[in-house]
C-alpha cells in the first residue's frame, strides 16, 4: 500500500467533490488517505449524511479500513485493500447516513461508478434510496442522458433505472443502476470534445410528485415559451411522478452535432412554477451563448475518468468554475497526469488532459 496521502477539505470550493472524488482515486490507486478540514466551505462544515453514506458505502465495497465516519466529522482517514467487491449492493442514505435524508443517490453512483468499473471483476447491480431529484446535483436524467452516454464514449458503461423518486427534505427515491466491468483487454479511451456543431432538436420534462397538476403544466408552458423566444421547439413531457414526497424538477436536453447538454431547475418551497422554468432555461441560454460542447456541471464530472483513461483528451466548456478547478487539482493528488485548465473563472476555456 502506497504511502499515507494527506488532503485540504478546504481546497477551492471546500465541498464535499473533493470528498467523493478522493474515494473514488483512493480505491482505484490503492493509495490510503487523511483528510482535514472536510467541506469548509460549506454553511454545515463537515460530513452530512449523504458524505457518510459515501464513505461506508465505499468502505464496504473496498473493504477499507475507516476513522472518523461519523456525522459532522471534519477529519476522515480512509485506507482501502486494494480489493473491490463487485454484485447486488443496496445503498440506503437513510441507513449509512444515520439519520433519513434526501442526499443526492446520483452523486454516490457517481462516487462508485468508476472503482466497481474498472476494479470488479465482474458486473455490479446497485439499489440507491435517496434523493433522486435534489438542489446542488446531478439528478437521474442528467446521469441517464449526458452522464453516462459520454461514460460510455470512454468505455465505462452503466444502465440506470428509476423507481420512485426522491425529492427534499425526505427523499425515499429508488434508483438501481447495472454497472459492467471494465475488461482485462479494454483500455478507457480519452475523448476530443471541441466542437458542437449545429442544434438538432431540443426536449423538456416538467414533472412533479403530489402536487396539483397546473404547477406541472406551468412549468411546461413556461419553458416551451422562453424557448420559442430563441426559436427554438420543444417537445416537453409532463410527468405526474411517483414518490413518498413532495417535489418538483424541470430538466431540458438539447442535441448538436457533436455534444448533447442538460439543464435543471428544481422546485422548493414558495419558489413560483415560473422561476423553476426559467432556472433551466436561463443556464441553457448562458451554455447557448458560447461555441463550447461542454456544459459546467458535465466539466467537473469527466475529468477524473479521462485522467484515468489512456491517451490525450481536450475539450471546451462553456463556462470555468470553481468545481472544475477542485476536480483538477484532487486528481493532481492521486494521479501523474498533466492537466491545463485554459481561461478565466466564469468564462468559457479549455481542458487538456495528457
Amino acid at each position: 500500500m502506497a504511502d499515507l496521502l494527506h488532503l485540504d477539505g478546504s481546497y477551492g470550493e471546500g465541498g464535499g467533490q473533493l470528498l467523493r472524488t478522493a474515494l473514488t482515486l483512493s480505491v482505484l490507486e490503492k493509495r490510503p488517505f487523511r483528510m482535514t478540514q472536510i467541506r469548509a466551505g460549506r454553511r454545515k462544515p463537515g460530513l452530512r449524511p449523504q458524505h457518510l453514506a459515501a464513505v461506508r458505502a465505499m468502505a464496504r465495497i473496498a473493504n477499507a479500513h475507516v476513522e472518523g465516519d461519523q456525522l459532522g466529522a471534519r477529519e476522515l482517514l480512509f485506507e482501502p485493500s486494494g480489493s473491490v467487491t463487485a454484485g447486488n449492493h443496496t445503498i440506503d442514505i437513510s441507513v449509512l447516513g444515520d439519520q433519513p435524508s434526501a442526499g443526492s443517490v446520483c452523486l454516490i453512483l457517481q462516487t462508485l461508478l468508476l472503482p466497481l468499473a474498472m476494479r470488479g471483476r465482474h458486473a455490479s447491480r446497485l439499489m440507491l434510496i435517496g434523493g433522486t431529484h435534489v438542489r446542488w446535483s446531478p439528478c437521474y436524467h442528467y446521469l441517464a442522458e449526458i452522464y453516462l452516454p459520454l461514460l460510455a464514449r470512454v468505455g465505462i458503461n452503466c444502465r440506470l433505472e428509476l423507481g420512485q423518486w426522491g425529492w427534499y427534505p425526505k427523499g425515499g427515491g429508488e434508483m438501481e443502476a447495472h454497472i459492467e466491468p471494465v475488461l482485462p483487454t479494454d483500455s478507457l479511451q480519452g475523448l476530443n470534445l471541441t466542437e458542437r456543431g449545429a442544434l438538432l432538436e431540443a426536449w423538456g420534462l416538467s414533472a412533479a410528485s403530489n402536487l396539483p397538476q397546473h404547477i406541472i403544466e406551468r412549468q411546461a408552458s413556461q419553458l416551451s415559451g422562453r424557448l420559442r423566444s430563441r426559436r427554438i421547439k420543444a417537445d416537453i413531457l409532463q410527468f405526474d411522478a411517483p414518490s413518498p414526497s413532495t417535489g418538483t424538477v424541470v430538466f431540458l436536453l438539447t442535441q448538436y452535432e457533436h455534444a448533447v447538454a442538460g439543464f435543471t431547475g428544481y422546485g422548493r418551497l414558495r419558489y413560483p412554477a415560473e422561476r423553476v422554468a426559467d432556472d433551466a432555461f436561463e443556464a441553457f441560454d448562458a451554455y447557448r451563448r458560447t461555441k463550447a460542447p461542454v456544459d459546467p456541471h458535465l466539466a467537473n464530472q469527466i475529468v477524473t475518468p479521462l485522467a484515468l483513461a489512456g491517451g490525450n483528451s481536450f475539450f471546451r466548456t462553456s463556462s470555468i468554475t470553481s468545481h472544475l478547478l477542485s476536480a483538477v487539482w484532487m486528481v493532481r493528488q492521486f494521479l501523474d497526469r498533466q492537466i491545463e485548465v485554459r481561461g478565466e473563472l466564469g468564462h468559457p476555456g479549455d481542458v487538456l488532459i495528457w
